[in-house]
């Protein structure tokens, strides 16, 4: 018989994180069972003051890198609009709107920014290396500032490679101001970079992972009866921001809504015997956590254990299978076949597992590239994923376990360690 969530609760924590929810817990009762929703004082601290951001160094050492790229790709200057790759290589945090605020990554010498002339004092408070600012007034079309610029270092034709988010009326407006520009993806550029992580940015994930496991234990705790998806929402916010995550999302599917990987409209509550699928996450420093975890309120059926363990090789074949030099898409295909061996698909269809394997993390939450079939790219040492196998019973309830990864020196790393048993459901940090 499976051991019920009470129980559980009286035997202690899961397994491998019982010390560190002990530490980040000013007080608690771990034996109360009564729900705290609606209350933000669950009595957690933040874990985040040993986390160490990006240096400035680091960046620097990027953007030679990229320069390097584009000698090899015949690429004279990258146009990065704001967002997490003007993050990546120059810490820049801004935001986008009608008003062009761009970075000129050139082949050769300073970068460069260009951005409207009542922004430019906020936008040097945000810089920590550069001195080449280019403003333009509401009158004047800020196109010739990005094409002056490229002039002064000695740019006036060839490629340009703009990253993968710019708009339209960017590339639009730069090709009207020179037209022996020609517009090229920079993806060589940004992807041979950001694919890759550093030991740096490899502690800031771990960490963002950690807060995101310890935030579900708070939440397996503390879960009751009656419980509404959006209460379960608020409870792993709360949790996530006080072990001091930043940029926190929740998703909380209960019972036939879980059976959608995104879930539906349908108002649902938790009750005996109820699945809860969560996928949640949060940023450290700008590099994020992606965790999904599903219980059982109660005790599980026999169905739903099978689906759970099921679920739970696939996402161990998955681990296995993620070796260096092996295509991504590999990863995906192992899964599926074991799945399919068992009835489930065939492919995506369902009952079975709908959506890929897994995808690339690091500042974005999603991130090329793929565990999904006919991904070409061979997996290296310093690339992360997420590895969130699930299936899906139409009408009925959905499984999907999530934990992220990284490739080591052969193979396959974890940042958290699943869990082993339905029965035991948070897992662990990895080592």
């Amino acid at each position: 018989m499976s051991i019920n969530k009470r129980s559980f609760l009286k035997l202690g924590v899961a397994a491998g994180i019982t010390g560190a929810v002990s530490s980040v817990y000013a007080s608690s009762d771990k034996s109360t069972t009564k729900p705290i929703v609606g209350n933000d004082t669950l009595g957690l601290k933040s874990i985040t003051s040993s986390a160490v951001p990006i240096t400035t160094q680091e960046r620097l050492a990027r953007i030679k890198k990229a320069q390097k790229l584009m000698a090899v790709n015949n690429i004279e200057a990258i146009v990065l609009e704001p967002g997490s790759a003007m993050n990546y290589f120059t810490g820049i945090q801004w935001w986008r709107s009608e008003r062009l605020t761009c970075v000129i990554i050139p082949k050769e010498g300073e970068i460069g920014i260009v951005t409207p002339y009542f922004e430019e004092p906020s936008v040097r408070e945000k810089m920590s290396f550069g001195k080449d600012v280019r403003t333009w007034h509401e009158h004047e079309n800020p196109f010739n500032r990005v094409v002056n610029f490229l002039i002064d270092r000695g740019i006036t034709k060839g490629n340009i490679g703009f990253e993968s988010t710019v708009r339209y009326f960017v590339h639009h407006g730069v090709l009207s101001a020179n037209t022996n520009l020609s517009i090229v993806p920079a993806d060589p550029i940004t992807l041979g970079c950001r694919m890759i992580k550093s030991s740096n940015e490899l502690a800031l994930m771990r960490k963002a992972n950690e807060i995101t496991l310890l935030a579900y234990q708070a939440v397996w705790k503390n879960l009751d009866v009656g419980m509404t998806q959006a209460d379960i929402n608020h409870l792993m916010k709360t949790a996530q921001t006080q072990l001091g995550g930043k940029g926190v999302w929740n998703m909380a599917l209960l019972n036939e809504s879980s059976a959608y990987p995104h879930g539906t409209d349908k108002p649902q509550t938790v009750k005996e015997g109820s699945i809860v699928l969560m996928d949640c996450g949060c940023n450290v420093h700008g590099y994020q956590s992606d965790i999904s975890r599903t219980f059982v309120y109660g005790d599980a059926t026999k169905k739903q254990k099978q689906v759970w363990s099921t679920v739970r090789k696939g996402q161990q074949i998955a681990y296995e299978t993620a070796q260096v030099g092996v295509e991504a898409g590999a990863v995906d295909d192992a899964v599926r076949q074991y799945y399919e061996s068992l009835g489930f698909g065939p492919g995506y269809k369902t009952p079975g597992l709908s959506h890929r394997t897994g995808h690339g993390i690091g500042m974005d939450g999603h991130e090329t590239a793929n565990f999904v079939h006919g991904e070409k790219t061979k997996l290296a040492k310093g690339m992360c994923f997420s590895n969130e196998p699930g299936i899906y019973i139409f009408e009925e309830f959905g499984v999907r376990l999530e934990d992220c990864l990284y490739i080591g020196d052969k193979g396959a790393e974890w940042f958290t360690v699943p869990p082993k048993s339905l029965d035991d459901p948070i897992g662990s940090m990895g080592s």
